[in-house]
């Protein structure tokens, strides 16, 4: 389903940017894509949504259907189902045609100059790839220690001056770059998530500069299901198996056992940590979050298979539960 395009055919100087929801069996949606709507664009900037529904039966299509009359853009609509977000996210950038293309999560709502933000900081440093920042917002029954240590907004990380690798719930990507071509996320990794860490890790190891524009806002709340202890853990958890699994894909030997000890060892600080500021909430358990995260790295280097944290609700109803685990 493709929704009218409400603009020229393309003319010299535009930029066309497609921008890439991934859906599956959210209400959110709906809001996200009227931020969009709201966007002030960059001149000469154009812009057009794809979604991608992610659920076996094509839960999204009457909603991106109703919604679709009210954008000032064109929405096309893309069954991918399967209950693997790689499946879906390599099904948007295939429908892409655009100059750029962006991500954007379907429980986010973007600022009014997300993508002029993202765009000036793609032309300005000549990045191939732009990450924003993601604010959390928790609702009043949220446990106070995980507000005010805000667990659960995402920002790049910086190693030595430069950013290796991103995510997808912010970002622009030039799709012109070499780097970038025809450079898709792992299907292996659909289920357990992780595989936007690989696709940008590799995209910086083939040369590819990413970027931060750290005034590109996407806000994000937080439901009852994510504002758990037990839910943090398992996210930690997870991403260190997968920065476990691509150090074990790299050293061997000697090697891979020195890495073992050495996350060992961390783990191990994290939670001397953790007991020697038991009586801060928020500072005890960013301690075993980083513990845990450590714990996962292990787990990876040993080569256990990665939890999954997609498609564990596929076989449910549509309707009776609209939460996703990532």
């Amino acid at each position: 389903m493709a929704g009218l395009s409400k603009h020229a055919p393309n003319a010299a100087g535009e930029i066309w940017i497609d921008i890439c929801i991934c859906t599956y069996r959210r209400e959110e949606l709906k809001a996200t894509l009227l931020s969009l709507g709201q966007m002030t664009l960059p001149e000469k900037c154009r812009i057009r949504v794809i979604v991608a529904d992610n659920d076996v039966e094509p839960s999204a299509k009457e909603r991106v259907t109703h919604i679709a009359p009210q954008l000032p853009f064109e929405v096309r609509y893309i069954h991918s189902p399967a209950a693997n977000i790689s499946l879906a996210r390599n099904a948007c950038l295939d429908a892409s045609t655009g100059d750029y293309v962006a991500f954007i999560d379907d429980d986010e709502t973007a600022s009014e100059d997300w993508i002029a933000r993202l765009l000036t900081t793609a032309r300005d440093t000549n990045a191939v790839a732009v990450l924003g920042p993601v604010q959390a917002s928790y609702t009043a029954d949220a446990p106070r220690w995980m507000r005010r240590g805000d667990f659960h907004s995402t920002f790049p990380v910086w190693v030595r001056g430069e950013i290796h690798t991103g995510y997808t719930c912010n970002v622009l990507l030039r799709r012109s770059s070499i780097s970038v071509g025809s450079r898709r996320f792992s299907l292996a990794l659909g289920r357990s998530g992780g595989e936007d860490t690989q696709y940008f890790t590799e995209l910086h190891e083939a040369g590819g500069k990413i970027s931060f524009a750290p005034e590109a806002w996407v806000f994000e709340p937080v439901p009852q299901t994510r504002a758990k202890f037990s839910w943090l853990c398992k996210r930690r958890f997870r991403v260190g198996q997968t920065h476990g699994r691509m150090l074990r894909s790299k050293v061997a030997g000697p090697k891979l056992a020195g890495q073992v000890v050495l996350a060992g060892a961390k783990a191990a600080f994290s939670f001397s940590g953790a007991i020697a500021t038991a009586f801060s909430a928020t500072r005890r358990n960013r301690w075993f979050l980083r513990g845990i995260m450590h714990m996962g790295v292990v787990s990876g280097l040993m080569g256990i298979r990665e939890i999954e944290q997609y498609g564990e609700v596929a076989m449910v109803p549509a309707g009776r539960d609209k939460s996703r685990a990532a």
